[in-house]
């Protein structure tokens, strides 16, 4: 198989939990994140989702104290991810997948650019909305992962092994060895 960029990036790709440099994001990198970001398909083109990028020193200081996560903690740019529950025109709601197809984009996004980072959901919930008071979020969005963005001080882990192709897709039907 042939790799092009966008491949080597997607098989490239893995959480970094590890400590950033100091090296601030560049609010131009900030910006193609947040537009790769804006980018992802959208259920019924309802757009549930919208992203804060947080630069601002004293502002991460104040969100580092309620979301102490160690590698968020010398991470020089967040990304705060929220979601909006809008009902498609076909009356389901599809603020997962948005937010999903979302912060895929930005992950290769990030890698692309020379950063790394971890995508920060299930942790998030107990100060979400502490969080997205700070941001200014309006009472419709809910936050829902936190991206920290930098260059990595530490080395990068080793991939997680994934399963084997096998056990995981198939041509023609669930299981088939064809």
């Amino acid at each position: 198989m042939s790799m092009n960029q966008t491949l080597e990036t997607i098989f490239s790709r893995s959480s970094y939990r590890g400590a950033f440099e100091g090296t601030p994001v560049p609010r131009e990198d900030l910006t193609v994140i947040l537009k790769a970001g804006i980018a992802a398909p959208s259920g019924c083109n309802r757009q549930t989702t919208s992203f804060v990028a947080v630069d601002d020193e004293a502002l991460l200081s104040a969100l580092k104290q309620i979301f102490p996560k160690p590698s968020c903690q010398s991470a020089p740019a967040w990304i705060l991810v929220f979601t909006q529950e809008i009902e498609g025109v076909d009356g389901h709601c599809y603020h997962v997948q948005d937010y999903g197809a979302a912060m895929e984009n930005m992950l290769l996004a990030i890698k692309s650019l020379g950063y790394e980072t971890c995508w920060y959901e299930g942790n998030v919930r107990n100060c979400a909305k502490e969080i997205a008071d700070l941001a200014g979020a309006p009472e419709e969005c809910r936050l829902v992962c936190v991206l920290p963005v930098g260059v990595p001080a530490d080395p990068l882990p080793e991939k997680k092994v994934k399963k084997a192709f096998e056990e995981r897709a198939w041509f023609n039907g669930f299981g088939k060895q064809e």
